[in-house]
């Protein structure tokens, strides 16, 4: 499939089928983890993979799964990070994301959906699955099959901004 074909594919599921993930999908997925971008290829993602119900409703404590049997928690390893001199600005987030990103279109290209979440509260995923104190639970991505069926990929005609409201060439200009 083309890359923007693709791109425009990849969309948010919020409810997920019973149906389970063949663990060959899984580990295409995995893989496309490890060949994502990071700063100076420190590769700070550490993911812990989530199928069992004890450890999902653990999840649940921090935030919704919107009924994925399989949520990836993705990490970020503080022990090597990579932080801008100029502002002390860390890349470790920003990688996480790339990371996620590769993950969540490799799931779309095998039909499978995904939801990457933030707004989770770290402080429960710390404590339920014993993270070190280096270890930074920094996205949920749950995984599965949509109950729905997948949004079109023709939505970004009417639910994106026009390029022209978000892309400026050689200077900031306000609109």
């Amino acid at each position: 499939m083309e890359f923007l074909e693709l791109a425009k594919k990849r969309c948010t599921t919020r409810g997920f089928s019973d149906m389970p993930i063949p663990e060959e999908h899984l580990q295409k997925i995995l893989l496309a983890s490890r060949v994502a971008p990071s700063a100076c290829n420190r590769q700070p993602q550490r993911i812990i993979v989530v199928r069992t119900p004890e450890n999902l409703l653990k999840i649940q404590k921090a935030y919704k799964t919107f009924g994925s049997s399989c949520v990836l928690i993705v990490c970020r390893d503080r022990r090597n990070e990579l932080i801008r001199p100029y502002d002390n600005k860390c890349s470790g987030d920003l990688d996480i994301g790339i990371v996620c990103d590769h993950m969540m279109l490799e799931a779309r290209e095998l039909e499978i959906g995904s939801v990457m979440v933030g707004l989770f509260d770290p402080a429960i995923i710390k404590k339920d699955f014993i993270l070190p104190e280096y270890i930074v639970p920094t996205a949920l991505l749950m995984l599965g099959y949509p109950a729905d069926g997948f949004l079109s990929a023709e939505r970004h005609q009417t639910e994106r901004k026009p390029l022209y409201d978000t892309v400026m060439f050689e200077c900031y200009n306000e609109k």
